[in-house]
């Protein structure tokens, strides 16, 4: 064969190779959803030269309207859903996708939505494989969470929510190594919070009132609406099962002890009536600083520890600790998280794992790389 005829032949393979598709609906369009949106339509062109993947957003959805095309989305996309959204069903997206042939399909969750939740088995029969930043699914009873397995394996689909804590830091895949190696996880210990690690890291080191610290959090975009989400605990409480839950451990939410730091007369009402009486957690807060040994700071911990070999031996603890400041967890610094991980091989030197734990774009940038994974183990 002639060098200009195999030339040839080699340009008409590699024209022939077909690009991988992958085909998403993202429920869920706000500042996470909205972030993934942007990076996955900014890296279309890098990630078809680089990995040969096509990623077809096909749907986009949030608590009432949805959008369709099964040529995906520019970024005039946000138009589109103000002016084309329609209301729509669960169903409406199944059969979308089957009416235009889609597969190597994946539901992405965003939201915040018990209801989405409730549809995962229904999204999981129809041939969807799931990924979520919503941790719900992974925090209702023991029966829900073990149906949704049995279902994703019967279905042979998968089910990637790195997100769940962390944001974009490789915590959940990190656990479930170590676990499945047979490594014996002891303890696992840290500041699952990035909101909270920012407002006790300004706190502990200075003479502002709580409620300046709270307020510039605010500003800055790094609470939740109603900042008593993020003061409840619960949020950390979540992330605390989610971890005891991959080590196999049979715990539900209720057994989290959980620290609230609001006063009681200060959880109900509206949120502008809270933000009214923020002055009211001075004192307090002031008095705890102030108690404190030296060379002391102030830091919201959630341990995982007992015996974990036994489903009944766990103790899930999430509350607000003095701990010394040259300590690792004394020495974070900003809004990061940080996790320690303690291994019968290691002792008593845990395995570190520290980064960004809050943002928007962090938390987007860790369900884009689980899209990315899911998509090597597609067809």
């Amino acid at each position: 064969m002639s060098t200009a005829i195999a030339q040839k032949k080699d340009r008409i393979d590699l024209n022939a190779i077909q690009r991988k598709q992958i085909n998403l609906v993202i429920f869920g369009h706000g500042n996470v959803g909205g972030k993934l949106i942007e990076q996955l339509q900014g890296s279309r062109r890098n990630l078809s030269i680089k990995r040969n993947l096509s990623i077809n957003i096909f749907a986009i959805a949030n608590s009432t309207k949805l959008i369709t095309s099964s040529d995906g989305f520019n970024a005039d996309w946000r138009w589109t859903m103000t002016d084309r959204g329609r209301q729509y069903t669960v169903e409406d997206v199944v059969d979308f996708a089957k009416q235009q042939g889609l597969d190597n399909l994946i539901a992405i969750d965003n939201s915040a939505s018990e209801d989405l939740v409730e549809a995962y088995p229904q999204l999981v029969a129809a041939g969807f494989n799931l990924i979520s930043s919503n941790k719900i699914a992974n925090t209702r009873s023991l029966d829900f969470y073990k149906g949704l397995r049995d279902s994703l394996a019967i279905n042979k689909k998968e089910y990637l929510y790195e997100t769940n804590v962390g944001a974009g830091l490789p915590l959940i895949d990190t656990i479930k190594l170590l676990h499945l190696s047979g490594e014996n996880i002891t303890r696992i210990k840290g500041v699952f919070s990035g909101t909270l690690s920012y407002l006790f890291n300004e706190f502990s080191l200075g003479n502002k009132a709580f409620s300046e610290v709270l307020h510039s959090a605010i500003g800055q975009g790094l609470t939740e609406p109603d900042p008593r989400i993020d003061l409840s605990g619960v949020d950390v409480g979540r992330k605390l099962l989610i971890l005891a839950r991959e080590l196999e451990l049979d715990n539900e939410l209720s057994d989290v002890s959980i620290q609230n730091l609001i006063p009681k007369e200060q959880r109900n009402g509206s949120v502008e009536s809270f933000l009214q009486q923020t002055k009211n957690l001075d004192v307090p807060f002031h008095i705890k600083r102030k108690n404190q040994k030296p060379g002391h700071v102030l830091r919201y911990v959630a341990d995982l520890h007992g015996d974990l070999s036994r489903n009944d031996g766990a103790r899930l603890r999430v509350q607000l600790e003095s701990v010394p400041q040259q300590s690792v967890l004394g020495q974070l610094q900003g809004s990061d998280s940080l996790f320690e991980i303690y291994t019968e091989n290691y002792g008593d030197k845990p395995i570190v794992i520290q980064g960004a734990g809050a943002g928007a774009a962090v938390t987007a940038r860790g369900v884009f790389g689980d899209v990315l994974r899911l998509a090597d183990k597609l067809n």
